[in-house]
């Protein structure tokens, strides 16, 4: 199957500069980065994508066996590296798309010498010594919740998870994003995000990475960017003075300057 057409792929920016992926998260698209693009196309060979399932993607190819991990979605991105022939890529990586990205770089480290983590987190669940921001039955009600009626837990968790009240537009945005995946595509993949855990994984993280976090962030709270940033020690953690869970959206010029002061010091 053509990679490029399965996954939606678009390429745009500087066609001869430093590549840089963007990937994002559950219940959008790649639409999500738009505010961020005209700032890093000046100077970078952008690539833009959507997962099996989300966005434009061809929707045929979804195999819920496949994405019942994140391994599934961390093969689309193999896969998009190596069609486009990429080579040290910097990933950029949305909310859990942040972890796919950790899972790639492991498979194909030659392709990607950076990570941005936006949003992250590798477990949201509350463990011994760890906040996840969510107690197990927080989850298991989230995911019922979800099963049972996907489009009105759309839109009464989309307001949330993008906060920003006084603007609820951005809300609006992300209500109709979610609203318009495949429920049952978005049962599988809310499960297998939300259920993972990939802070073993971290460990494996070598190259230079910038963790973005939001000062109020109900999905990552900040104890999550702690937790990231010191499990990789090339990281650098960056408070971004935005407040939900996607400021590429409610904060795109903090965010894509905190990304361009990243990427002008990468060797």
């Amino acid at each position: 199957m053509d990679m490029r057409r399965r996954n939606n792929v678009t390429v745009t920016g500087r066609p001869d500069g430093p590549v840089v992926v963007l990937a994002h998260g559950f219940g959008c698209d790649q639409n999500m980065w738009r505010l961020i693009v005209p700032a890093l196309a000046e100077d970078y060979r952008l690539v833009l994508f959507d997962y099996v399932g989300s966005g434009g993607s061809d929707l045929s190819a979804f195999d819920p066996r496949r994405y019942a991990s994140l391994d599934g979605y961390a093969q689309d991105v193999v896969e998009v590296c190596q069609d486009l022939d990429l080579e040290q890529a910097v990933f950029v990586g949305h909310s859990v798309s942040a972890m796919v990205g950790v899972l790639a770089a492991q498979r194909i480290p030659e392709r990607i010498r950076a990570l941005v983590m936006v949003a992250p987190s590798p477990c949201y669940i509350d463990d011994d010594g760890y906040r996840g921001g969510f107690s197990a039955e927080d989850i298991d009600e989230l995911l019922e919740a979800l099963e049972t009626n996907y489009l009105g837990w759309s839109s009464a968790m989309a307001p949330v998870i993008m906060g920003n009240p006084e603007r609820p537009e951005l809300g609006q945005e992300l209500t109709n994003s979610f609203c318009a995946t495949d429920p049952d595509i978005a049962r599988v993949f809310a499960r297998t995000t939300f259920l993972s855990d990939s802070r073993e994984d971290l460990k494996s993280v070598t190259v230079p990475t910038l963790v973005l976090e939001c000062s109020q962030d109900v999905i990552a709270p900040r104890e999550v960017g702690a937790f990231v940033h010191a499990a990789i020690p090339a990281s650098r953690l960056v408070t971004l003075d935005a407040t939900g869970h996607c400021p590429q959206l409610s904060a795109p010029e903090a965010t894509a300057a905190a990304m361009l002061d990243f990427l002008k010091d990468l060797p």
